[in-house]
């Protein structure tokens, strides 16, 4: 039942436009047009904001659509990654540090130039769209397992163990770090959430009240999310999956594993330091070799 997963990152891609005119620069670059047989490769950024101007990107995917083979690839990037940000004076630092230089344009340039990939379109979600989209999807909240240090460090209004949590609490669920798994539990528990959720979209397409307040879920998205798409495209987009149903997705994580070092910067702090030649190399063969399933998922 994966495929919801899947219908909820197409809701993500396909029927967004808030923020079309954020990057018209760039939009003209890459063109309008859209090719419904080739791969295209999206930036899913979430960023730690409610709002603010000056936010550091919270959550970084690429999200690899191949409408032939019927599936998407998901690489989560870490945040701490040591990167060269372009033309910025101190060289290095911690990759989300590019959004708060120069937002998702920085960002995407900087993921390109260090991994030598090319992005063609980003959708941007901050706290408060995440808390609006979840508490639209799923409005009795999801059912989770709280242990008692997240709540004391959460200030969460709580019983430790299982609860249902709203969207705002799902935030902090999901944000959680300060244990022994720090970002590598956080990662986990947005699994987590994200199978819950599919769980609920299951339930949206297969009833009748469901399917009526469909329009309404994407009106929702709409308004909570920031993206480059132009409108054409993401009418292509939507023909392109319905053409080509997606079957399948597949996962991996950058830096993968043995391939990093912790590393202490004078001006970025704690760090993971990478094999570049090695992670570049793992994520092309993700990216075009068709018996990969998974890796570092």
């Amino acid at each position: 039942m994966r495929k919801y997963v899947i219908i909820l990152l197409a809701l993500l891609l396909a029927a967004c436009s808030s923020g079309i005119s954020e990057k018209d620069n760039r939009q003209k670059e890459k063109g309008t047009t859209w090719n419904n047989s080739e791969p295209k490769t999206f930036l899913l950024v979430g960023v730690d904001s409610r709002g603010e101007t000056d936010s550091r990107s919270d959550t970084i995917m690429l999200a690899r659509y191949e409408p032939k083979e019927e599936r998407v690839k998901l690489v989560s990037i870490m945040r701490d990654s040591y990167v060269e940000i372009p033309n910025y004076e101190k060289g290095y630092h911690k990759l989300n540090h590019a959004y708060f230089l120069g937002g998702t344009e920085l960002l995407s340039q900087t993921i390109e130039e260090n991994f030598q990939i090319n992005i063609d379109h980003s959708v941007v979600i901050d706290f408060k769209g995440f808390a609006n989209i979840l508490n639209t999807v799923a409005p009795n909240g999801l059912e989770v397992d709280v242990p008692a240090a997240m709540i004391e460090d959460m200030n969460m209004n709580i019983e430790p163990g299982k609860n249902f949590l709203n969207g705002e609490q799902l935030l902090d669920y999901v944000r959680f770090r300060h244990d022994d798994e720090y970002d590598y539990g956080r990662v986990k528990r947005q699994q987590e959430v994200l199978a819950l959720l599919k769980e609920e979209l299951k339930n949206h397409m297969t009833s009748i009240e469901g399917i009526a307040k469909s329009p309404e879920m994407m009106k929702m998205i709409m308004a909570n999310v920031d993206t480059d798409l132009h409108i054409d495209q993401m009418f292509a987009m939507a023909t392109s999956v319905l053409l080509n149903p997606i079957t399948d997705i597949e996962t991996m994580r950058i830096p993968v594993d043995d391939s990093f070092v912790d590393k202490n910067s004078p001006h970025a702090g704690a760090v993971l330091d990478m094999d570049y030649e090695e992670n570049i190399s793992a994520l092309r063969q993700f990216f075009k070799e068709k018996n990969v399933t998974e890796v570092n998922g």
